[in-house]
């Protein structure tokens, strides 16, 4: 490759690394640095690799500024950035100023990253596998990755898989095997909401982690286990981040209120310890909410005289006024919630049931689908203990779609307090049963009194023979409205799908069941 003057050149700085080595001092009392760098060139459409050494005496009058391009990490364990990256972070929310960049940094999850535990033992020893962190919003799954790629030594490369396809995750697995082959260089790639890439967009990652090129941590709010394609997950290790605990947020916040440079502490403030439990305690295990809200509450209130910042529990309720509520339609809530309401009322704890219904309604769920679940329960649970629920709960049903919100509340309390405080049955599991026994052995045949007396009928003129339905016995032309009679097929005369309940409503009922059962022919 010859010579080329830079300004012929056009160069794109898609890949550009720095590497120093310092060897010995030099007559001038400082040292040299060997600087290697990489660079990845287009020049009229066709692509070139140079590989760049410079020898630099820091010492020498001329490099000035340079040296800063090799200075280590600075406070905070960031690297430095230009003047415009300082001061987009300056303005960003105190959230993502207080990011812990390293594990030293980092607060909660000790589940993980306690000193022993898998994921502490793989980020301390580099050997990162590929992983999927899942849990709530605000839990830490963006942070942990970030630290992550400041504690392992890797080309860490970041997709979100909102904004970002296949497209892009085939540029970032060139330029892992353009680094892998000069450099030798591995590539992390971090795949927030990973769960939105449908199942082509995820198998397109298998063969780069199969082969080693690639590293994946993925970062979820869903279940992987229903939102990630099986092959992915198996060759990933899950870890699940919880929210955040009241200790964990009084921490960070404390923290937030000491920091110099990232978090409050250049102004001068003064909070009591109810407001700062107020704001750990509404943000309900949410970080984001928590820091977010205590910025706000610092930088609307005036300072007095002493030039002091006081926020009280009054300014601290104005600034976060509502607790968060985790909890997700489409998600893992949605159906433990769902499950803490049905079984409340399945154990006739009303208080319980309410309390689950109140969550849901506040987190945004459908009344259509409470509704829905109150029917089924109607049946699947209390049945035949007190067959009037049925009508009630859709009574309830029709007027909270005549009434609406928030009038209709009281039909939802309606129902839900009728249907824990009624008697409980399960029989009408029975159908189950029956279902089970016709699915293995069949339906048997229709006893020729049962069958229809119109083909009946037609059958016994063409063949001259008698007609079958002259033998059905008509209930309601015997007392009681009753009279024994065949009623199963042949082959299992003797079925017994329904069991009954012990509820006097369903004891009632089974009396007459048993003369029933006494009287069959």
């Amino acid at each position: 490759m010859g010579y080329q003057e830079p300004s012929l050149l056009p160069v794109m700085l898609a890949e550009f690394t720095l590497k120093k080595k310092a060897i010995a001092g030099t007559g001038g009392g400082g040292k040299v640095w060997v600087v290697e760098a990489f660079l990845r060139a287009t020049s009229g459409g066709a692509e070139s690799f140079y590989l760049v050494i410079l020898r630099v005496n820091e010492n020498h009058p001329s490099q000035g500024r340079s040296m800063d391009l090799f200075e280590e990490k600075q406070e905070g364990g960031r690297k430095p950035g230009n003047r415009q990256a300082a001061e987009a972070l300056r303005a960003a929310p105190l959230a993502t100023r207080m990011r812990p960049v390293s594990l030293a940094e980092f607060v909660g999850q000790r589940h993980l990253l306690a000193e022993g535990k898998l994921l502490y033992r793989m980020i301390r020893s580099g050997q990162i596998g590929s992983v999927i962190l899942y849990g709530p919003a605000s839990s830490g799954k963006t942070t942990l990755a970030n630290v992550i790629s400041q504690e392992i030594d890797a080309r860490f490369v970041v997709l979100n898989a909102v904004l970002d396809g296949i497209k892009e995750l085939r540029a970032v697995v060139e330029e892992a095997r353009t680094r892998e082959r000069m450099q030798q260089t591995r590539t992390i790639l971090f795949v927030d909401e990973i769960h939105r890439w449908n199942k082509a967009q995820q198998d397109a990652l298998l063969p780069h982690i199969e082969s080693g090129l690639l590293t994946l941590i993925g970062a979820t709010t869903e279940n992987p286990y229903y939102s990630l394609v099986s092959p992915l997950l198996s060759r990933c290790q899950l870890f699940e981040l919880y929210p955040f605990d009241e200790e964990d947020l009084l921490t960070l916040l404390r923290r937030a209120l000491g920091d110099q440079s990232r978090g409050l502490a250049r102004f001068n403030i003064e909070i009591s310890d109810e407001a700062l439990w107020h704001f750990a305690s509404y943000a309900a295990g949410d970080i984001r909410n928590a820091l977010n809200a205590l910025e706000m509450a610092v930088l609307t209130t005036d300072p007095d005289a002493t030039g002091t910042r006081r926020i009280s529990l009054e300014v601290a309720q104005e600034s976060i006024q509502k607790r968060n509520v985790r909890f997700s339609r489409q998600g893992d809530e949605h159906y433990h919630y769902a499950s803490a309401l049905i079984k409340s009322l399945r154990g006739s704890d009303a208080d319980a049931a309410l309390h689950w219904l109140a969550a849901m309604l506040e987190g945004g769920e459908d009344p259509q689908f409470i509704f829905r679940r109150f029917l089924i329960f109607a049946s699947e649970d209390v049945g035949m203990a007190e067959p009037k629920a049925l009508e009630l709960v859709q009574a309830c049903l029709q007027s909270f779609e005549t009434c609406g919100m928030p009038e209709g509340l009281y039909f939802m309390s309606h129902a839900c307090l009728y249907l824990a405080l009624c008697p409980k049955s399960n029989s009408t599991k029975a159908i189950f049963k029956a279902l089970d026994h016709v699915r293995k052995s069949g339906p048997g045949t229709v006893p020729p009194h049962l069958r229809d007396r119109t083909a009946n009928r037609l059958k016994a003129r063409y063949e001259s023979s008698d007609n079958p339905s002259e033998n059905y016995r008509y209930p309601h032309e015997y007392p009681n409205n009753w009279v024994a009679q065949q009623y199963l097929p042949d082959e299992f005369p003797n079925l017994k799908h329904y069991e009954p309940g012990t509820s006097p409503v369903e004891e009632r009922l089974n009396e007459r069941l048993k003369r029933i059962r006494d009287s069959k022919i």
